[in-house]
């Protein structure tokens, strides 16, 4: 399917048009499957993570979970690269050898934004655990001011004024929703008590500057790289669950060891590692299909969405100051993608801070063309 656009030179034009009516119907009816695929995926996870951490009885370990989520998905690019391979078993391990081993040193590349991503899922567990819904899905915005600022510091890249303006905008609204939270949380209780509003602020920001950091450090590793990005998801996936692992024996260790790793794991909450897993991967190839002012769309209807189900589900509850503040996040995340459509990224930073990230929304590069390019890339690691 794509691959016949990649390689097409003498009749590819010819066949272009041919199929370019129907083409252009596929085409349109993926964007608005790209697009609902999006905004479920954006907004229930972090719907599904709030609901599961607020629930009475035993609460799982949230860093358990992290390391659960890597595993999964570590064996989810394995899979797809055995099918690339056609099932070539002995094709499979030479290549992951060659890649992981023998080239040990681009592999020990991943181990900071590893690091990184690690240390951002547990906080994001920390964020969404203490802050309702809504406002950690406003305030988490702030990953495309971070990405931004990090994109021109490290990678020299140029932005727009109505992206500087964005990011303004951007920035002005998240502030009026924290100044509304905090009014609030004076006037009367918003959390439960075992819930630290403070806490959980800190956390969604410092998860924001090492989601904008990881990113661009990706992004940076994988343009002077062959590597597939399902390749690389393998590397950052295996010290994502060795790091995770530490950080689990440092934080948890007694306790998982008295009532197990899989303690408090009910249906929801395996649906919620699973989103984390494969919803990352499940939007970057969907991405393909779609451009950056859908995906900005969905990720300002996913904000929209959140909130809306956070009235039913928790009592938020919904003022003009939030209001305002939500109305000027969701315009800057769309004004943000405007200009990138017109001159789209190849880089790869998409799939890994996706799969790493929850909902990761219009602040990182596209991703293309992965099952195709991939196979002909990994011959070359």
């Amino acid at each position: 399917m794509a691959g016949g656009n990649n390689n097409g030179q003498g009749t590819g034009v010819g066949e272009e048009k041919t199929a370019s009516p129907r083409q252009s119907e596929v085409n349109r009816k993926l964007k608005y499957i790209s697009l609902a695929i999006l905004v479920v995926q954006n907004a229930s996870l972090i719907l599904s993570i709030r609901y599961v951490r607020t629930l009475p009885g035993d609460r799982f370990f949230t860093t358990s979970a992290v390391v659960m989520a890597e595993v999964l998905k570590v064996l989810t690019c394995l899979l797809i690269i055995l099918f690339q391979r056609k099932g070539n078993v002995k094709e499979f391990i030479v290549l992951h050898y060659n890649s992981i081993v023998i080239q040990y040193k681009d592999t020990l590349k991943l181990a900071v934004p590893a690091l990184i991503y690690t240390l951002q899922n547990n906080l994001q567990y920390v964020a969404i655990s203490n802050l309702p819904a809504a406002t950690f899905q406003v305030t988490y915005q702030l990953k495309i001011l971070t990405t931004a600022l990090f994109s021109v510091l490290m990678l020299r890249k140029s932005l727009s004024r109505i992206q500087w303006l964005s990011l303004l905008l951007l920035f002005a609204g998240v502030a009026i929703v924290q100044l509304e939270q905090e009014g609030k949380r004076k006037e009367t209780t918003v959390t439960g008590p075992s819930q630290n509003y403070a806490k959980g602020l800190v956390a969604v920001i410092v998860s924001c500057l090492s989601s904008g950091f990881a990113g661009v450090y990706f992004e940076k590793i994988l343009k002077g790289s062959s590597a597939s990005v399902w390749m690389r998801n393998i590397q950052l996936g295996i010290f994502g669950t060795l790091l995770g692992l530490l950080g689990m024996w440092w934080n948890d260790g007694l306790a998982i060891a008295e009532k197990g790793f899989l303690f408090g794991y009910t249906p929801m909450v395996w649906g919620v590692i699973f989103n984390q897993a494969f919803g990352g991967l499940l939007v970057a190839v969907v991405v393909k299909y779609a451009d950056n002012i859908l995906k900005g769309f969905a990720t300002s209807f996913s904000i929209i969405v959140s909130t809306v189900v956070s009235v039913y589900l928790f009592g938020f509850h919904v003022d003009l100051l939030f209001t305002l503040g939500a109305g000027l996040v969701i315009g800057a995340v769309y004004m943000y993608s405007l200009p990138k459509a017109a001159a789209p990224s190849p880089s790869t930073a998409t799939l890994s801070s996706s799969s790493h990230s929850l909902a990761d929304g219009a602040g990182d590069s596209e991703t293309e063309a992965f099952l195709p390019k991939a196979s002909e890339k990994e011959k070359g690691c």
